[in-house]
């Protein structure tokens, strides 16, 4: 008997010199725990904890911080891409309103000191053209604005496709002969119908057929290609210029985002239609994106859901 209570009392006394040791060591990872996190707030670190450790708690915990690390260092990284994309947005807004307000400007301090008179309707057609630039940009902004907060409504209903794309082709053919270009137009006689809201489709080929007019002319070549699948209908516009090189392509849909070339006047552009047209695609409950081999074919294709029937 007083073997068995001797060998129990031992029994107890490692078991509680065990977790003593076990306490201890927990104690002293999470010291290191405090520790570390302190380390990575005060430094913004994106690292994360790391302990070896058998205690399944102290895992779970652990994988529970590092969890909250990597969402808060995409958080970080969302924000400082949306900062960088906001000073561009300031710096490129600042240009594309000053060019012409310095034309207008001058333009208008020459009529008022009545020099050169006989040009005067001239200058003023000029004037003109440029206001109405100013009010364009605004009026994009503007509509960018309201697409992302969801304040513009849109009536979904059934479309035929072909005879919006013929008429959206069709307007753009004096500026298409102007620039010597060629056209190549597939529209199949079969109606397409998509579920869309008529305006909003018509203004996205409007921002694609021009933008491949405007980029594309040293192609010599624009087209627009409309056909479908059992779910899809997909209107493909196209042209034979420059392209889009691999590290612009994920890019172009940004707000504002213009290419190294943007600034030539040949290339020049907002950084906004794009964009415009990828939030109304979205809000026509369908999908863009851009193909693009220089010099051989760079297409954007807007894929709708099909109606049949």
């Amino acid at each position: 008997m007083t073997l068995l209570l001797s060998i129990t009392l031992v029994l107890l006394l490692f078991i509680c010199l065990m977790q003593s040791k076990q306490n201890l060591e927990r104690n002293k990872q999470l010291a290191y725990v405090t520790h570390k996190l302190d380390e990575i707030r005060t430094s913004q670190s994106a690292e994360t904890v790391m302990v070896f450790t058998g205690d399944a708690q102290l895992r779970e915990l652990l994988r529970a911080i590092n969890d909250l690390i990597e969402e808060h260092n995409q958080v970080t990284a969302t924000y400082q891409r949306t900062e960088l994309s906001m000073r561009k947005m300031l710096a490129n807004i600042s240009h594309d309103l000053k060019t012409p307000l310095t034309v207008i400007h001058g333009y208008v301090e020459t009529i008022l000191a009545g020099k050169g008179s006989a040009n005067d309707r001239e200058r003023l057609e000029k004037v003109q053209t440029k206001t109405i630039e100013i009010i364009e940009l605004i009026n994009k902004f503007f509509d960018l604005a309201k697409l992302e907060a969801g304040d513009q409504n849109l009536t979904l209903k059934k479309v035929a496709v072909n005879e919006l794309c013929k008429n959206r082709i069709l307007s753009y053919f004096d500026l298409i002969q102007n620039e010597k270009l060629q056209v190549e137009i597939e529209i199949p006689s079969q109606p397409f119908y998509v579920l869309a809201d008529e305006k909003a489709l018509d203004r996205i080929l409007d921002n694609l057929i021009s933008n491949a007019i405007r980029y594309g002319k040293d192609g010599k070549m624009v087209g627009l290609r409309l056909y479908h699948d059992d779910a899809y209908v997909s209107i493909e516009v196209w042209d034979r210029g420059k392209g889009i090189s691999d590290k612009d392509r994920e890019k172009v849909f940004e707000r504002l985002y213009t290419l190294e070339d943007s600034r030539n006047k040949q290339y020049q552009g907002s950084g906004l239609g794009l964009t415009i047209t990828k939030r109304l695609t979205e809000r026509l409950n369908g999908h863009i994106h851009l193909e693009s081999r220089p010099y051989d074919r760079t297409s954007f294709i807007v894929k709708l859901k099909r109606i049949t029937g």
